[in-house]
């Protein structure tokens, strides 16, 4: 995983009912942002991701986005989210990080231990929201932990989350010593190249540079001021 450091991996990701919902529309996706840069992808569900190995021989980012009535996590929430994805070979699952319930009685704890006997090779992620579910998930085995949770939990609602201070991922950083990826709301170059100097191992960049209906509304703002 060294070739992430200090790279860009692009999230390309469009849900059901979103414009660009294809599996093939994201394996394109992926390849212009190999011819971007980036050193390596984050994908949503089994098929996309087979879909972008296809085409793109980085490293993966692989997470299945599976909602179940009365739980909040949605992030590859249970250990058949993983299996499915360590059969198509990613190379990293992210999965919630948060203290919330999970579905099928399973705990967090127990899906990493099963995940690290099952598939010793695989790296996991954290998606987490606060400090202490970053402090959390790495005394349980994740190898990373994302910021990408921050501002759309209950726990961090309201927090300023594109802060140009980037003040939660300075205190993730100094919680914890497993390497921390930036992700959420860094919607700009200069942010990105801000993360890595505050010392994030890599960062993910994904409506920026993967959402166009996003992008577009972002310029219509700016529009629609010169208008009023």
């Amino acid at each position: 995983m060294e070739k992430l450091k200090n790279g860009l991996i692009v999230s390309c990701q469009a849900l059901e009912g979103e414009p660009l919902h294809s599996s093939y529309i994201m394996s394109r996706m992926a390849v212009a942002a190999k011819e971007g840069g980036a050193v390596g992808i984050r994908a949503n569900s089994v098929a996309d991701i087979l879909a972008i190995k296809n085409e793109v021989g980085l490293p993966i980012i692989g997470i299945i986005k599976q909602d179940y009535d009365g739980f909040d996590v949605y992030i590859t929430p249970t250990y058949e989210e993983v299996e499915a994805l360590a059969k198509v070979g990613v190379e990293i699952i992210a999965m919630d990080g948060t203290f919330h319930t999970r579905p099928k009685g399973e705990s967090l704890e127990q899906i990493v231990k099963k995940i690290k006997g099952n598939f010793p090779h695989i790296k996991l992620m954290a998606d987490i929201a606060t400090v202490e579910e970053a402090m959390w998930c790495e005394k349980i085995g994740f190898d990373f932990v994302g910021t990408t949770l921050h501002g759309y939990t209950k726990e961090s609602l309201g927090c300023d989350v594109s802060n140009q201070n980037f003040k939660f991922l300075r205190e993730v950083i100094a919680a914890v010593s497993i390497p921390v990826i930036a992700e959420g709301k860094v919607d700009t170059p200069e942010k990105a190249k801000k993360v890595l100097e505050l010392g994030a191992y890599c960062v993910v960049v994904g409506g920026a540079i993967t959402r166009p209906q996003e992008i577009t509304k972002r310029f219509m703002r700016e529009i629609e001021g010169v208008r009023c």
